[in-house]
């Protein structure tokens, strides 16, 4: 009998910990795989709130994890969508909480011209999906910018074209906002610019441009790849500032050429649809001068021999006037003839007038007046009536100062211009209340006229007479002994 007995088979195999084998797999993987680059296909894609993207990579056999930490995530010049084809590049580690490997993804980047071909599609397809490509949405281009805000690179050939073509056609302000055009930078760097330029102050002491334009010289996709993001195509929809992209060569597209307010094939196209060409909108101002000028020439010309047309047809100043100028002459030969005929019949009423008021009569009047007061006065006491005498022989001797001649003359002079003035007024006053009344008599005939049925057998009616009496009905007329039809021009009796 052996003194040791053999161990059953495994009994010397080394115990590990659970934490010990995950950290031998993951120093073993990680050795081996520090760095590496993989391709294929982007599945599954989450962009939680701590701004990591957890994706897996695929491929017809085979699913790999992959994991894009925040701050690598946040300078990735390629976004992984779900579907793209990729060549990511990292490290191989583990996730001990979970028994499984994953990727460290550093950069990814599409895997060729036809990924990016793919991707580009469906982008496009994704924001012509919200109408960001509708015509109905582009703004129109001012005619005749004051200040030109420009996104490109300060050092390239671009710039220089567009500031030689605006000196050419039409000089403006030009504010040029420095951007990388190509690489990482410069899609952020682009849609600053935009926003920025549409945050400035219109009026300000750095003026807000009136129109945007985004340029850059032509170059590969790759190159161009900077103009297809999504960021850069929302700046760009979102500018209040119209906006002309003037990227790459005619036949190169991006995706900032749809969303654009104008797109450009080339640079220096932008600038002269940018700014009309100063000696021809000079010329043509010119042209609507000379026009004008014309037009004013023309119409002076018909309005003058218009006017001359018109006044053959008007009658000879002269003529107007012989009419006038004939009772002019006949009333002034009747003129000295009427005031003669006029001062006479004055003459005569005054005589009239005047006659009854002579001193003669007036004094055998007052003769007669003291022999009756003489007469009464022997009747009454003679202190009283001498005193009563002497009072009214005062007021007659006054009297009789007041009955002058002269002074009755004149009083009768004034009465008599008041008697013409009162004629006169009086006789106009009849007159026009005569012509007022022959008016309204005429109008009153007139309404006669036309109110009456004599109008009215004028427009074709007729009455009916049965004995001379007017019938209007069918069985009064029956009953008459004779009737008769009156006409607007005379009567027809008939037999019943």
């Amino acid at each position: 009998m052996d003194l040791f007995d053999d161990d059953p088979a495994g009994d010397n195999a080394p115990e590990f910990s659970v934490s010990e084998i995950s950290g031998a797999v993951k120093k073993a993987i990680e050795g081996g795989f520090s760095y590496v680059r993989v391709r294929g296909e982007v599945g599954r894609v989450s962009r939680p709130a701590s701004g990591h993207i957890y994706m897996d990579i695929k491929d017809d056999r085979s699913v790999l994890a992959g994991v894009i930490w925040k701050g690598r995530a946040q300078v990735l010049a390629t976004r992984p969508e779900e579907g793209m084809e990729v060549i990511a590049t990292g490290k191989l580690t583990t996730f001990p909480g979970q028994s499984k490997y994953q990727m460290i993804i550093e950069d990814v980047a599409p895997a060729g011209a036809g990924a990016l071909m793919a991707m580009l599609e469906k982008r496009k397809a994704q924001l012509a999906s919200e109408g960001l490509f509708d015509p109905e949405r582009k703004k129109e281009l001012p005619y005749l910018p004051e200040v030109i805000g420009v996104v490109t690179s300060p050092s390239g050939a671009v710039i220089r074209d567009i500031l030689h073509r605006l000196q050419d056609r039409f000089p403006r302000k030009v504010l040029v906002w420095p951007v990388a055009v190509q690489g990482q930078r410069c899609a952020p760097e682009v849609a600053n610019a935009i926003r920025g330029f549409n945050a400035m102050t219109p009026g300000g002491a750095l003026p807000r441009p009136d129109l945007i334009i985004v340029a850059r010289g032509g170059g590969s996709l790759e190159d161009l790849w900077g103009f297809n993001e999504e960021i850069v195509a929302r700046a760009a929809v979102a500018s209040d500032i119209p906006l002309i992209s003037a990227v790459g060569h005619e036949t190169d597209t991006t995706l900032i050429d749809f969303v654009s307010d104008m797109r450009a094939p080339t640079p220096t196209a932008a600038a002269e649809m940018a700014v009309p060409v100063r000696l021809d909108l000079m010329a043509w101002v010119d042209q609507q001068g000379a026009r004008l000028s014309a037009s004013l020439s023309n119409g002076l010309s018909q309005r003058q021999q218009r006017l001359r047309d018109l006044s053959r047809g008007l009658p000879q100043k002269d003529s107007l006037l012989d009419g006038p100028r004939q009772r002019f002459d006949t009333w002034a030969e009747r003129l000295p003839v009427a005031l003669r005929q006029a001062v006479a019949r004055k003459e005569l009423a005054l005589s009239r007038a005047s006659g009854a008021l002579r001193s003669s009569v007036l004094r055998g009047r007052l003769d007669r007046a003291n022999d009756r007061l003489q007469n009464a006065a022997r009747g009454l006491n003679a202190d009283v009536v001498a005193r009563d005498i002497a009072r009214k022989s005062d007021r007659l001797t006054q009297l009789a100062r007041g009955l002058r001649s002269d002074v009755i003359s004149r009083d009768i002079t004034r009465k008599l211009d008041r008697l013409d003035a009162m004629t006169a007024r009086l006789a106009a006053r009849a007159q026009s209340d005569q012509a007022a009344r022959l008016a309204r008599l005429d109008g009153l005939d007139r309404l006669r006229e036309t109110l009456g049925y004599q109008a009215t057998l004028e427009r074709g009616y007729a009455v009916v007479r049965a004995d001379g009496a007017v019938v209007t009905s069918a069985q009064a007329a029956k009953k008459a002994a004779s009737l008769e039809i009156q006409f607007a021009d005379g009567r027809l009796p008939l037999d019943p």
